[in-house]
């Protein structure tokens, strides 16, 4: 698959086409099933490289678990090849493709199915909360530049989607669900984990995409924490809010920009509204027992909630 920025560098997972066609083109109820037509070639700038193990792709099929109540959102639809086995399993697919070559087959595969929605361009430049029905699950296979801002952004602007299921580098998976105190926990493990849940991660090896790339993928399925009758979710034994999330956010990245150093270092004078003190920060650290040299990356996702409402950016009960 294809969507939005291009990426740096080449040979990365991610890219266009979630299902490749062999030779002879792909057998009638194969998975991606698409008529047979050479492909265009793969673009180094979009870090293109395609999914040809209809094995995997089956897999992965069976873990993303689309039903027929799901409207999926897919980045990057290249020819169709995973757009058309979700269009016979979802109620609706918008689809995003930037790569102009692909567009006159989608633009085919929509005349035939009224439950796809072709949207030509860069998804993370589109307003994607304006979407009509909104999107219920996120299915993708992502381009390691775009993967981290494309999550991100779904996960904290398109409340409407319950259900991830995307191909990433490795790497990039291991730093999404990482655990404090470990080299890959980041600012985005914790704004990711502040909202989600990790379901299951399959690897997938380097010789199922063609081109090869030269790092190692990943498809993994998450879940969005569950919504209580007040709008709160929980996060280990706190609560949040989508107000208080938006607080917590920049508190967190400003941490992370600095992460070598001491808490009350990387966020004291950062300005009234995050941390006006080191003393203020040294405060905030004692009182959810972290210690006053405590730094961001030991502190868990309900960790952060709690300091940051010792801290003041957040309300008591969120």
């Amino acid at each position: 698959m294809t969507g939005g920025r291009p990426p740096r560098g080449a040979g990365r997972p991610g890219g266009s086409g979630a299902g490749g066609a062999r030779p002879g083109g792909d057998k009638a109820g194969d998975p991606g099933a698409s008529p047979d037509r050479a492909r265009p070639h793969p673009l180094r700038r979009y870090g293109q490289n395609h999914l040809v193990d209809r094995n995997v792709l089956r897999a992965v099929l069976a873990q993303a678990a689309v039903g027929p109540d799901d409207v999926v959102l897919e980045v990057g639809a290249a020819d169709g090849l995973l757009t058309r086995p979700l269009l016979e399993r979802a109620r609706l697919v918008h689809a995003y493709e930037v790569d102009r070559r692909f567009v006159p087959r989608l633009e085919a595969l929509a005349a035939e199915h009224e439950g796809l929605e072709l949207h030509v361009g860069d998804a993370l430049r589109a307003p994607l909360g304006d979407l009509v029905p909104p999107p219920t699950a996120l299915v993708a296979n992502l381009a390691y530049n775009i993967a981290i801002p494309l999550i991100v952004t779904s996960v904290s602007a398109l409340p409407s989607v319950e259900r991830w299921a995307v191909m990433v580098q490795r790497e990039l998976a291991d730093r999404l669900f990482a655990q404090p105190s470990t080299k890959p926990y980041s600012a985005v493990s914790i704004l990711v984990q502040l909202h989600c849940e990790l379901e299951r991660v399959r690897p997938v090896p380097r010789n199922a995409f063609r081109p090869r790339p030269n790092v190692e993928s990943c498809f993994l399925t998450f879940t969005r924490r569950a919504r209580l009758s007040t709008g709160e979710w929980e996060v280990g034994d706190e609560r949040l809010d989508a107000a208080g999330y938006a607080r917590l956010e920049p508190l967190v990245r400003l941490a992370f920009t600095r992460r070598r150093k001491l808490l009350t270092n990387a966020l004291s004078g950062a300005g009234p509204a995050l941390a006006p003190s080191r003393e203020r920060v040294r405060e905030a650290l004692r009182a959810v027992g972290a210690g006053e040299k405590a730094r961001p990356e030991e502190l868990s996702p309900a960790g952060w909630v709690r300091f940051a409402r010792a801290l003041g950016t957040l309300k008591d009960g969120g």
